[in-house]
């Protein structure tokens, strides 16, 4: 059946890479329809025209309306899409990935499943911290201390740097407005960087769940993925902005602006997803595959859309 209104679906290798998109789109209080290739944002300023086979993701917070015709544009651009909660940290449902291969998520499984290469997995994470000592001797116990105070040293260089006073990390997800300026500002930079970090992970075709170091949750491995850039990139943001916006009540948003333009500055994305291929050992993963094949364990991927025959004995050899 063909399409009756806007562009035809494009082909995978028509649209573009995830390391080459924006980062992320925030919305509440809009309304999401589309006019051929564009997703047309309308809200009380007015009305907005994105591109939206360029973004990596949208968070579509509360009061966001979506037609069909705009989610089927989503879809065929390969965009992930997240619904959260307002100011963006909760997450409630989420879309699917741009890559269609499924080596990316069967290499994962196959490392997260083995103690000695799920443990190989979690160090490689940890020495990406820590690039000026030698970590792969260290049991998860001393990793995480080491990493604790790492963290501990970072929040104090961090108030030190900005003069924001710091006690410590507190965060009430049931009343975000109850926490102090600097919390809210580290939730929302936190929620930025692990909406970004889901989008990359489920775009190339990972599983959010599969973790090495956090385990029991359906995002556990995007919490390990972030946290590799939280020291160098929400952290800072997130001190940086309180210091200039600390009685702003709306400080939530500012420290979301401020990390799209520290991923866009930073071209995390592109880092990002080095980083996955590496640290699950497949890098010439090919980014625009949409095959699908028949498993067999003596015989190798066999054809899909195939009618086989029932092997009799005179076929065996």
């Amino acid at each position: 059946m063909s399409r009756k209104f806007g562009a035809k679906k494009p082909e995978l290798s028509e649209l573009s890479r995830v390391k080459d998109r924006i980062t992320f789109l925030y919305f509440e209080h809009a309304k999401l329809n589309r006019q051929d290739s564009a997703l047309l944002i309308t809200d009380s300023r007015g009305t907005a025209y994105v591109p939206v086979a360029i973004v990596s993701v949208l968070m579509l917070g509360p009061g966001v309306d979506v037609t069909h015709r705009a989610m089927e544009l989503i879809g065929d651009a390969g965009v992930s899409v997240m619904w959260v909660g307002e100011q963006g940290v909760r997450q409630y449902a989420h879309g699917r990935a741009l890559n269609h291969s499924s080596r990316l998520l069967e290499a994962q499984a196959k490392l997260v499943s083995n103690e000695k290469s799920r443990v190989a997995v979690a160090r490689k994470m940890y020495q990406m911290r820590f690039a000026d000592e030698d970590v792969s001797r260290l049991s998860m116990q001393e990793l995480r201390g080491k990493e604790g105070s790492r963290v501990r040293k970072i929040y104090r260089e961090q108030s030190q740097r900005t003069n924001v006073l710091w006690t410590r990390r507190e965060y009430n997800h049931e009343n975000f407005e109850a926490s102090t300026p600097i919390n809210k500002a580290l939730t929302a930079a936190h929620q930025a960087l692990y909406g970004l970090s889901y989008s990359v992970i489920v775009a190339m075709g990972a599983s959010a769940g599969l973790g090495f170091v956090h385990t029991g949750h359906d995002l556990a491995f995007v919490y390990d993925f972030a946290d590799l850039y939280k020291a160098e990139v929400s952290i800072p943001v997130a001190f940086e902005i309180t210091a200039k916006y600390e009685s702003d009540p709306d400080i939530a948003s500012r420290t979301r602006l401020a990390m799209r333009d520290a991923f866009r500055d930073g071209k995390l994305l592109v880092r990002m997803v080095a980083d996955l291929k590496d640290l699950l050992n497949v890098t010439d993963l090919e980014t625009e595959v949409d095959a699908i094949n028949l498993w067999d364990d003596q015989q190798g991927l066999q054809k899909f859309g195939v009618q086989y025959h029932e092997i009799t004995e005179d076929d065996e050899p």
